[in-house]
């Protein structure tokens, strides 16, 4: 089914928003079918402040209502002592919060942005939404994150280009208990290293207190004359930084 089609089969719908080039895509998408739309944003220890930043910049730029929820995932020991399954934990956390919110307004349907490329059965987290009967129009119409790039340049949105987020979480190995020290570690790092000009990067926590840091290959270069930069900057975070050599 084509996109537009299956927007007009839900003319009042709540979008879980996080800000990233899919559920920016879809909200646009929504707003432009005439849909009664809204955005909702839960804020956890989870997500950096660029991603809240940039989801207010673009409900701005589209017109859109956004609600901004906060949650604190870290009080739930089946997300915090983090075990396998901890997305689905956290995602059954987040669009509860989502729900409660979205029917106080008077919206009863949820479209979250998950698409033709991402699959299933490696994600417990949609488990979760399948189970909240959380709608995936991007997925359920086939729409890949190329092609929702392409769709999103096309529309003049910022979103366009913007590098894939995972959460903060996910640079934390299963096992090893998450806490907000070692969240801000994480999240202070990373914006240090795009300060310094870096994109599309993952610093993943090598415990006790090491890092590995994974950077596409053509920066590799650069991370290599600045060698002694990155390790100063983040000496105050990690004891060692290590360059992961396989390829992202």
């Amino acid at each position: 089914m084509e996109l537009d089609n299956f927007l007009k089969l839900h003319s009042k719908v709540a979008v879980a928003f996080s800000g990233g080039v899919d559920s920016s895509y879809l909200l646009y998408a929504a707003k432009s079918a005439g849909c009664d739309v809204h955005a909702y944003f839960i804020k956890s220890q989870f997500q950096p402040q660029f991603e809240l930043d940039d989801a207010r910049r673009l409900s701005d730029f589209l017109e859109v209502p956004l609600t901004v929820g906060t949650v604190d995932s870290l009080a739930d020991k089946n997300i915090s002592n983090n075990p396998a399954d901890r997305c689905y934990h956290c995602k059954n956390t987040i669009f509860s919060m989502i729900r409660e919110l979205a029917k106080a307004d008077g919206y009863s349907v949820i479209f979250d942005g998950t698409n033709a490329d991402d699959d299933e059965s490696d994600r417990a987290g949609m488990r979760a939404l399948r189970e909240m009967k959380v709608l995936s129009p991007l997925q359920e119409c086939g729409l890949t994150k190329s092609k929702i790039r392409q769709l999103s340049l096309e529309a003049g949105l910022f979103t366009h280009d913007k590098p894939s987020y995972a959460c903060l979480a996910t640079r934390i190995p299963t096992g090893t208990i998450i806490t907000n020290e070692l969240l801000a570690q994480i999240e202070n790092s990373e914006d240090i290293l795009f300060k310094m000009g870096f994109t599309d990067f993952r610093i993943r926590v090598i415990p006790p207190d090491n890092a590995k840091l994974q950077v596409p290959e053509s920066q590799w270069l650069e991370v290599a004359e600045r060698r002694k930069d990155i390790l100063l900057a983040l000496k105050g975070y990690f004891t060692n930084v290590m360059l992961d050599l396989s390829t992202r």
